[in-house]
């Protein structure tokens, strides 16, 4: 496929933007490097006109733009959802990647929605924002003065993605909706093995979702790990039944297909 197939699913997502002045300016940045889809999450009116004077020629991707009720619903197609920060932090991403390096794992994934986030102009994306999203992207900035404007974010890593992304590579990743059945299961199978201390589970989850997300999954490959966990889950239960009691593993269960 062309390059411009590989531009046509990047969605840039803005999480409650406070100004229509930089909605607008995020239109122009996205137009001019080829990317025509936005959304907003939130229920926050603006002022077309405001937004139509920055955006000069690219009003029509707010024209055309989606709007959700939260940010969990915006990424629930996503095959892969890019969060943008300079924060760090124990509640955040282990790790960020640059912009350059996010061209490179879009040209390996295959066929899907991108989702990249930006957050509040005023404070960015907060911690459990962040955590909805598979990666955490870093624009390199001055420690003297490191701060971007919403729209000087935008630009800078659609320019990015301009110039380096090439012709879609043939293969269906699963959408996040699918990750976060997948990582259920998981969480559900060391549930029934006794795996937790006290609250556990949901870090254990976001660490299985970071690592399989990146990862970019087909379904056929989701569906055997869910089996392998299913199938550890019950071989320990089936270990702890007593002798003679009718505990047994059924066909499903033994087989990884």
């Amino acid at each position: 496929m062309e390059q411009n197939d590989n531009l046509n699913r990047i969605r840039i997502v803005l999480v409650d933007p406070q100004d229509g002045a930089n909605i607008g300016s995020v239109c122009r940045a996205m137009k001019t490097m080829g990317i025509h889809h936005l959304a907003i999450v939130g229920e926050r009116l603006y002022d077309e006109q405001r937004i139509k004077t920055l955006a000069v020629h690219a009003f029509d991707l707010y024209e055309q733009h989606l709007r959700f009720p939260s940010l969990e619903a915006a990424l629930s197609d996503s095959v892969i959802s890019v969060g943008t920060s300079r924060r760090r932090g124990k509640n955040r991403k282990y790790f960020t990647i640059h912009p350059d390096q996010l061209a490179d794992r879009i040209n390996a994934t295959g066929e899907g929605t991108i989702s990249i986030v930006f957050g509040r102009e005023a404070d960015g994306l907060t911690d459990a924002e962040l955590a909805m999203c598979h990666l955490c992207v870093r624009i390199p900035t001055s420690p003297e003065f490191p701060s971007l404007n919403l729209s000087q974010a935008v630009q800078i890593i659609t320019y990015t993605l301009f110039q380096r992304l090439k012709p879609m590579p043939g293969f269906q990743p699963i959408t996040e909706e699918r990750l976060l059945q997948l990582t259920n299961t998981i969480g559900d199978s060391f549930d029934r093995i006794g795996f937790y201390k006290l609250d556990e589970r949901a870090e254990v989850e976001r660490f299985f979702r970071d690592i399989l997300a990146r990862s970019t999954l087909s379904e056929s490959e989701s569906q055997r790990l869910e089996k392998m966990f299913i199938k550890m889950s019950r071989l320990k239960v089936h270990k702890e039944i007593p002798a003679g009691t009718g505990g047994g593993l059924d066909q499903e269960s033994q087989t990884v297909s």
